[in-house]
């Protein structure tokens, strides 16, 4: 059966038209009033915390755990970098070898131990790119409209926004402020490693440092496929 060129021309015009109201409802999201004053807010906050925490040291301590059994813990002593990402020096001592219980046997527990680390250290990766949030990133999401706006559970006076593709496509941010303390209360954070179904999810709560800076206090990060969880600590802020 032939398709007649007026029924072609209907179903291009048709597709336009959606691409046009998308593109369109895109703009208007972009354009919301409310959304750029909260994004205006959250930017300013953003920039003036970086530059508070970059005055200070805190330690960070990591547990590692495989399908809820815990498997390591780490400490850190950490630091804002000249890019405003963290550096981290290690505190912990080098661990000796365990006994042997034979060399099959030990090959095969060492191998699954570089398998888990290796993980870890990819979604520590990952995550070392949300983390402090970017200004920027999250102006360009307003900009083309992936930037939503909700009341947030949390509490009075605060607001939760829901950024879209902040990273990577199809990844979702989901930020709650606080507009009394002028700061971020909570993060949330669903992304994925090279492919979408190796899911990485993340919950980061923040608190503020008596008389300075806001900062992540406990994040939860979750690599879904491999039931790997980091819990992660932060405290001991002090004043270089």
């Amino acid at each position: 059966m032939t398709i007649g060129f007026s029924h072609r021309l209907r179903i291009s015009v048709a597709l336009l038209g959606l691409s046009f109201s998308a593109a369109f409802a895109g703009r208007l999201v972009a354009q919301n009033p409310e959304v750029q004053q909260k994004v205006a807010e959250i930017k300013e906050s953003i920039a003036a915390n970086k530059q508070a925490l970059a005055q200070y040291t805190w330690v960070e301590q990591d547990t590692i755990s495989l399908k809820g059994e815990e498997k390591k813990q780490e400490h850190f002593q950490v630091r804002l970098g000249a890019d405003g990402k963290p550096v981290k020096t290690p505190l912990d001592a080098q661990a000796a070898p365990a006994p042997s219980g034979g060399r099959l046997k030990q090959h095969i527990v060492e191998k699954k131990k570089e398998e888990y680390k290796d993980y870890a250290e990819q979604i520590r990766a990952l995550i070392q790119q949300y983390f402090p949030l970017d200004k920027d990133k999250i102006e360009a999401a307003r900009q083309a409209g992936n930037v939503s706006l909700s009341t947030a559970a949390g509490g009075p006076g605060q607001y939760q926004l829901v950024i879209s593709n902040y990273l990577k496509q199809g990844d979702k941010v989901t930020l709650v402020f606080d507009r009394g303390q002028k700061a971020i209360a909570r993060v949330s954070i669903a992304s994925y490693l090279d492919d979408p179904k190796d899911a990485v999810t993340v919950d980061s709560v923040f608190s503020r440092i008596p008389g300075g800076p806001n900062h992540v206090s406990s994040q939860t990060i979750n690599g879904v496929s491999k039931q790997l969880t980091i819990a992660v600590q932060n405290s001991n802020y002090q004043k270089l």
